[in-house]
């Protein structure tokens, strides 16, 4: 009798961690991504609300993903050129980061969160070791996360014709701005 308690607290504690786990995954498909290049010649401007965020609580971990071509821009002749020219994305389609979170946090209570998140940001095809600021914000047990980062285009190899680095930033400022849900 006792072993076979034993057998069963074993086997529901076994197929309890999923649910335990999976309570603590957050996500969105919509997430709004944007990009903004300024010159004096010329501002550039993208967004998506096709971008991937995923947050999975207790390991601290995230991971963004953003299909290339979902960035839409007002001119469709720089949505081509971006696409064609600078981000080769037949070749490269996803950028995407994944790493860790801290300092640890609490969905459970209300509150702004400054976070850094540490890890690999790979864009165009290239792995670049970052630590990316924001904040989440838990209000009435709904979890946002907001950032704004730069990336340098050399850091990826991203070729700016010598023609248009007039029109074109060395430097790319990305907002990312989601609305998570716990996974069901």
């Amino acid at each position: 009798m006792k072993r076979n308690r034993k057998l069963f607290l074993t086997a529901l504690f076994c197929f309890s961690i999923p649910l335990v786990v999976k309570a603590q995954v957050y996500i969105d498909k919509t997430a709004q991504v944007s990009i903004f290049s300024s010159t004096p010649i010329e501002d550039i401007k993208a967004t998506s609300h096709s971008g991937v965020l995923v947050l999975q609580l207790p390991r601290q971990e995230i991971a963004v993903q953003l299909m290339v071509k979902t960035l839409e821009f007002d001119k469709e002749l720089m949505q081509q050129h971006f696409n064609e020219d600078y981000m080769e994305s037949d070749k490269y389609p996803v950028a995407k980061f994944k790493g860790t979170i801290e300092p640890k946090i609490d969905l459970t209570k209300d509150g702004e969160y400054n976070v850094a998140a540490k890890g690999i940001l790979n864009v165009h095809g290239v792995n670049q070791t970052r630590i990316i600021n924001g904040k989440i914000t838990v209000k009435n047990g709904v979890v946002s996360l907001y950032s704004v980062f730069d990336i340098a285009c050399t850091a990826h190899h991203i070729k700016i014709p010598s023609l248009v680095v007039t029109k074109v930033a060395e430097v790319i400022q990305v907002k990312i701005q989601s609305n998570l849900n716990p996974l069901k």
